[in-house]
């Protein structure tokens, strides 16, 4: 925002020093010309960008300051012609504004989309694609209805449809979309990109033995820095002094490969949704079930938020294929699947860059889900970046969570989250939990970091039912600690001091 208002002013400026260079304001207008260019420059060499696109900012911006100030002092002293020459360059400046005023740099890599539909269609209500079947003919596109929402009541996504783009048009997709958008029925158009999870593999560390005072039998728990650093200690000590019964049995669905429905420490914990989900060929998503829900006190393995399991249990809802790949639709389709069975909590370890700040569908998948009663948490993603360039962590609703280290430094891997509306941190680092096979391993990533959270949520929506993400994001954030840099992580969550805040004092 300082960048877009210390450029207009310096517009501005220059535009009133060439119509009055004599009057009695030309200190006052010399020193805002002088001070927003300062400022101007000063977003500039702090913003979250290469030095490349920073110096091609920067001549662009100058280049327009440029011709507009040759054109003011040409028209200088031509009263009539330099007002109106003011006022087109208002609009032009209107223009350019919206078009370029932004020190967010787009994430330039290409971002593949899905072969066997690029597009994602917003129509109209009532409306279909047969109401554009000239255009759609021209290109040999195929439209298909993408969503089948429970409760359509609830949502557009029933007016979306999948486009499929024929292999020899692919090089126009940019004017295809562009001619849809400007149809009447349809009313949105995004791509349909891909995205491809890839847990950071960590080499084994030696790690001294657990606190006895967990009144927990579960071996691995040794290999668990993160229950010491998020006192858990305190977690099982408040469920134990409020007597805490659940109301109900949350349930947390892991939006993810698969999860092993048979591994020793989960399997207790495991309700099954679809047959087809109950398997994971890739691991991802076994490891972040086991964060979020592994079987405590059974003398094996890891534990979770709870000593005796009564108040969560985990399914899985698998979005990404065996490789770890998947797309907008099929993590959205997902999301609709779990909100439509019950489920609690969306734990989504996923997510990529973008190529739009802005995606309707995601928007409102979250919401549909919100409405069912569920909440949403999203990786903030393993590029360090600004997780605002990546998706779903920048769907406005999701919980997006950031990955720490055993020092409560963010993780050199993770995005940062300042400009994320609701973002907490979590341990992130050399995590411990289960893989298919009855395996353990451990693994670094927001991925990690993300089923931390969404286990603890799961645990307060079985003491509150009727928690929403507002609230529980409050909570969070409000009994949580300070990381070494907090503004781009998030506070890192205390599941004691969350409960405590719930449960009341």
């Amino acid at each position: 925002m300082l960048y877009q208002f210390s450029f207009i002013a310096a517009f501005l400026g220059l535009a009133l020093w060439f119509f009055h260079p004599h009057g009695k304001w030309v200190t006052l207008l010399r020193t805002l010309i002088i001070g927003s260019l300062l400022t101007y420059a000063g977003t500039l060499i702090a913003a979250d960008a290469p030095a490349a696109y920073r110096l091609q900012t920067l001549l662009r911006d100058f280049l327009f300051i440029g011709l507009f100030g040759a054109a003011f002092s040409f028209l200088a002293g031509k009263r009539i012609w330099f007002i109106l020459g003011v006022l087109l360059s208002g609009l032009a400046l209107f223009v350019y504004a919206r078009q370029f005023l932004s020190t967010s740099y787009p994430y330039r890599e290409p971002i593949p989309l899905d072969t066997q539909g690029e597009l994602l269609l917003e129509f109209r209500e009532g409306a279909a694609p047969s109401d554009i079947q000239p255009l759609l003919d021209r290109y040999g596109l195929k439209a298909t209805r993408a969503f089948y929402p429970e409760d359509p009541a609830f949502t557009d996504l029933d007016n979306y449809y999948v486009v499929d783009v024929p292999a020899n048009y692919e090089g126009k997709l940019t004017s295809i979309s562009r001619q849809l958008d400007r149809t009447a029925e349809v009313i949105w158009v995004e791509e349909n990109e891909q995205i491809q999870v890839n847990p950071l593999k960590s080499e084994p560390v030696k790690t001294a033995p657990g606190p006895s005072f967990y009144g927990l039998n579960d071996p691995g728990i040794a290999n668990l820095w993160s229950f010491q650093q998020m006192d858990m200690a305190r977690l099982y000590q408040i469920l134990d002094q409020k007597k805490a019964q659940p109301v109900k049995s949350a349930l947390i669905a892991i939006l993810d490969t698969g999860v092993d429905a048979g591994h020793e420490d989960i399997s207790s914990n495991y309700r099954s949704l679809k047959a087809t989900n109950d398997n994971d060929p890739k691991g991802h998503g076994t490891h972040c079930a086991g964060i979020a829900a592994a079987v405590s006190n059974n003398n094996i393995g890891i534990a979770s938020f709870s000593r005796d399991n009564r108040f969560t249990q985990v399914a899985s809802v698998k979005v990404l294929s065996a490789g770890g790949f998947g797309t907008q639709k099929s993590i959205m389709d997902g999301m609709l699947f779990a909100a439509d069975k019950g489920a609690d909590v969306l734990s989504m370890s996923l997510g990529g860059p973008s190529n739009s700040t802005r995606q309707n569908a995601y928007e409102k998948a979250v919401s549909y889900a919100r409405k069912k009663g569920a909440i949403v948490v999203v990786a903030a993603g393993n590029s360090n970046r600004n997780a605002r360039e990546f998706s779903p962590a920048n769907a406005p609703g999701v919980i997006c969570v950031s990955a720490v280290n055993q020092s409560l430094d963010r993780a050199e891997f993770s995005n940062y989250v300042q400009d994320i509306p609701m973002a907490v941190a979590a341990p992130g680092v050399d995590i411990y939990s289960a893989v298919p096979g009855n395996q353990y391993t451990r693994y670094s990533g927001t991925s990690m970091a993300t089923p931390y959270v969404a286990g603890l949520l799961g645990l307060m929506k079985s003491l509150r039912p009727d928690l929403d993400a507002d609230q529980a994001y409050t909570i969070l954030t409000q009994s949580g600690k300070d990381t070494r840099n907090t503004k781009m992580t998030g506070k890192f969550i205390l599941p004691g001091a969350a409960a405590q805040a719930l449960l009341g004092k």
